[in-house]
């Protein structure tokens, strides 16, 4: 069986088990869950070791390009005289996917290990968990937009459980609020996959398709002329190529989050259970990225490169005011969530600069802050599982009731905040890099966007050391007194095995970046090729 097909399927047959044992038996869910994981864990590392980087050589636009690849027959429809609707199980995978693949793998071992805290209703948490685990797998593998958008929606369902039934005293407000916000962006979504699935025929069966690959070949438009599918025609008044891009990225942008599209996100995490912040944070918000990339610019390159200047405002209002946000919170976990938005701005602003540098570093930052935003909501989560409380005031001098805890919590603020040495110091500068050099190579970005993304990366550290002070050091004094002193026990065996991978990670990320540039190096520079087509 193709090992990506193993890597997809594989959370959900075990979730099949979980729903076939008797409840009798709810303590093996939350082990059955772990070993899913750690399988699929392992089944990534072994992709991501035998992925070939050089392969992408052939161009985006050919097949040539991705690996693993799998490609079966599953809806055939005879239309009669107007040929054939073929939609296809097709996965595949190149340099952007495999390094997502292996970082979705580890958080989701992560979250199945906070997971074990979840006490009521086991078996519906652990079978949708599980559901979930198969639908972010497989967005990041499909090549088919049928199967690409079942992938998508199928998200939506386990998140809106997870969120609405186990999550804090809000969480029915908060699962609609996330539920109506992504539907909103797939309902449209939906009717432009249908518009290109009209406009693109596959060269050899000469049937309407799907395949996302050939919507990325001029080629295979139907009017044959590059770059000109539906260029004839205007949707209220606009051209309809420029309405698909503005439709796709706003679906994609609800998920990175992007301001203004970005208030479902912190009632959502405030409201999550831990686990499931930890697969927002850090796989979520990675699909938005990554459905930008290999969507709005694969398909739509002129219009992305026309607008490129709007996608880098954007990325840096996200940046700033996501930065502003998290200084004024009071809430550790809602001051992550800011934080997370204002980090996410730079892969906008790396994937609107259009050269090497900038989607690259963007490409590294969703990798990054999948890894620092899981260790932080994780970090969070342990304190909060011992007193139920998270307001900043509210503790002091944890550093001396907590000294482990407070390693980890330093690595992932210092990591988080872009020193060097840590992963997100490297992202952070080629994002930059690629800011500053678009300005002189395509003219695409001014100068001063580079200068606000920078700004961004201090109020980041205003904002992580200020907590870092304000929690941790200083004499003891804590709102719940004697009480609080005696549960802020420091991390367990089972904390620290799960804290320690993750900050194993972020450095290792900041000494040897080329453990995803080296993998994505070729895919990146076949895209800025194609998107100098336009």
């Amino acid at each position: 069986m193709n090992l990506l097909t193993l890597l997809i399927f594989t959370p959900v047959l075990f979730g099949l088990i979980i729903l076939v044992l008797p409840s009798s038996m709810r303590a093996s869910f939350k082990y059955i869950t772990l070993f899913a994981t750690l399988l699929q864990l392992a089944f990534s590392i072994f992709i991501y070791v035998n992925f070939n980087a050089d392969a992408a050589h052939a161009g985006i636009s050919h097949e040539a390009q991705y690996q693993f690849v799998q490609k079966l027959p599953w809806i055939n429809l005879n239309l009669g005289g107007a040929g054939k609707m073929q939609i296809e199980y097709y996965v595949g995978i190149d340099g952007i996917s495999v390094t997502l693949l292996v970082m979705t793998a580890l958080v989701m071992v992560v979250a199945a290990v906070a997971s074990w805290e979840i006490k009521s209703n086991l078996k519906g948490f652990f079978a949708l968990f599980l559901l979930l685990d198969m639908a972010v797998v497989g967005v990041f593998c499909a090549l088919d937009f049928f199967l690409f958008y079942t992938f998508y929606e199928l998200m939506l369902l386990p998140l809106y459980f997870l969120i609405g039934m186990w999550g804090g005293a809000r969480r029915e407000y908060a699962a609609i609020k996330f539920f109506l916000y992504t539907l909103f962006g797939s309902v449209f979504m939906l009717l432009v996959m249908i518009g290109l699935y009209l406009s693109v025929k596959d060269p050899v069966t000469g049937n309407h398709t799907f395949n996302m690959v050939q919507m990325m070949d001029p080629k295979n438009f139907i009017d044959g002329s590059v770059f000109s599918i539906l260029s004839h025609q205007t949707i209220m008044g606009m051209p309809a190529r420029t309405v698909g891009f503005v439709v796709l990225f706003i679906a994609f942008a609800i998920k990175v989050p992007v301001v203004p599209l970005h208030t479902w996100l912190p009632d959502a995490h405030v409201e999550a259970p831990t686990p499931v912040s930890i697969i927002l944070a850090g796989v979520l918000l990675k699909i938005g990225g990554y459905g930008i990339i290999r969507i709005c610019l694969g398909i739509f390159p002129d219009v992305a490169h026309s607008g490129a200047f709007w996608l880098g405002l954007l990325g840096i209002i996200s940046i700033l005011y996501g930065a502003f946000n998290a200084l004024a919170q009071r809430d550790l976990k809602r001051m992550i969530a800011y934080s997370s938005v204002s980090h996410m701005g730079f892969v906008l602003l790396g994937i609107a600069s259009q050269t090497a540098e900038g989607i690259s570093g963007a490409v590294l930052q969703m990798v990054s802050h999948g890894f620092l935003s899981t260790m932080l909501f994780f970090l969070v989560g342990v304190v909060y599982s011992r007193v139920h409380d998270r307001d900043i005031y509210h503790f002091r001098g944890l550093a001396t009731l907590m000294p482990r805890y407070t390693v980890y919590v330093m690595v992932a603020f210092f990591a988080s905040l872009g020193l060097p040495g840590f992963s997100a110091f490297v992202a952070e500068a080629f994002t930059l890099a690629g800011a500053f050099k678009s300005h002189n190579i395509n003219g695409l970005l001014p100068y001063w966007m580079a200068v606000c993304g920078s700004v961004g990366i201090l109020l980041s550290a205003a904002y992580f050391l200020w907590t870092l002070q304000r929690m941790f050091f200083g004499t003891i004094s804590l709102k719940g007194g004697d009480f609080w002193k005696g549960a802020l026990t420091d991390i367990d065996w089972r904390e620290r095995l799960t804290l320690l991978p993750l900050a194993i990670m972020a450095l290792a990320l900041g000494i040897m970046p080329s453990l995803v540039l080296g993998k994505i190096n070729e895919s990146v520079l076949a895209l800025v090729q194609y998107l100098q087509l336009k």
